[in-house]
């Protein structure tokens, strides 16, 4: 009776370890099945060629943060109010809840750079390098809220930004140190299995990270990593590393997404004469409205 019993759970055992095997062989044969969907260049990398955009409100904050009335603010009445240059906009001029993007949760600043931050911030409106147009830096040129468009041959990658028509020749063979200082760097990327990892350095410390005062130094490196999950979807990562500005290394994580609309492409977003009026507007014999 007892052999008999124990022999009937051996079996059941035995079924349900041929069961779990089974399923363990079958689910690294889908993962691999979806990884083929993935597109790639003749010499197997995956190709990243489309138009691809962030999703979210990073581009306001890159730190998880709730709604509010503005980032620019004035002493009200009874509680603090959006600074006179933003009360027209109302609801326009708001900012946004946002999750965030920074792994962790936090930029770890040092106590100077986060007093700086804190700066920024309260005067935005005067200090935003986007405002006036000027090239928005790396990693923002990938979550600001306007498309960009990769090429990539087995030789070249080239990264086009419909804001201010910013652009990035990504070399795949590294020329040395950046010859001079910019506001998007010098990047080198290299192929690391099906990981495209891009280091960019060279920077001008000029560029800000978001419209919240999030910035760096010009000692900033900043290694991307490009993933891609699925034939439209590419997992970003950008860890930033700048002894002056942070006490450590830190990362961004976020998916990118592609345009698969049919007449997809790049608008032109070349913003310098829209900014003309507010940079030299002063230099009129008759300012208009000052």
């Amino acid at each position: 009776m007892n052999s008999s019993v124990s022999r009937s759970r051996l079996s059941r055992f035995g079924s349900a370890a041929i069961c779990v095997l089974a399923v363990a062989a079958v689910v690294p044969a889908a993962v691999q099945a979806q990884r083929s969907d993935i597109p790639r260049l003749a010499s197997g990398v995956p190709d990243l060629n489309g138009i691809w955009q962030a999703l979210g409100n990073a581009h306001w904050d890159i730190e998880p943060h709730t709604a509010r009335a503005a980032l620019a603010m004035m002493e009200g009445p009874v509680i603090p109010v959006p600074r006179h240059e933003i009360l027209a906009m109302g609801a326009l001029g708001s900012v946004p809840s946002g999750v965030g993007i920074v792994v962790g949760g936090e930029i770890p600043y040092l106590p100077a750079a986060l007093t700086l931050r804190n700066e920024n911030r309260e005067n935005y409106l005067d200090r935003d390098p986007q405002i006036k147009c000027y090239l928005p830096g790396v990693p923002r040129a990938t979550y600001l809220p306007f498309p960009f468009q990769v090429f990539q041959s087995e030789s070249k990658f080239f990264i086009a930004y419909e804001y201010a028509g910013a652009v990035r020749d990504v070399y795949l063979q590294d020329p040395g140190p950046a010859q001079v200082d910019t506001w998007m760097g010098q990047s080198v990327g290299t192929w690391e299995g099906d990981v495209f990892v891009v280091e960019a350095t060279g920077f001008n410390g000029q560029a800000w990270l978001d419209r919240a005062g999030n910035h760096a130094s010009l000692s900033l490196t900043v290694t991307e990593r490009y993933t891609m999950t699925s034939p439209d979807h590419i997992m970003y990562e950008a860890t930033l590393e700048d002894s002056n500005t942070f006490s450590r290394p830190w990362t961004i994580s976020m998916p990118l997404y592609r345009h698969i609309n049919e007449n997809a492409r790049l608008g032109q977003f070349k913003c310098v004469e829209f900014v003309e009026e507010l940079m030299y507007g002063h230099l009129r014999k008759n300012p208009i409205g000052r």
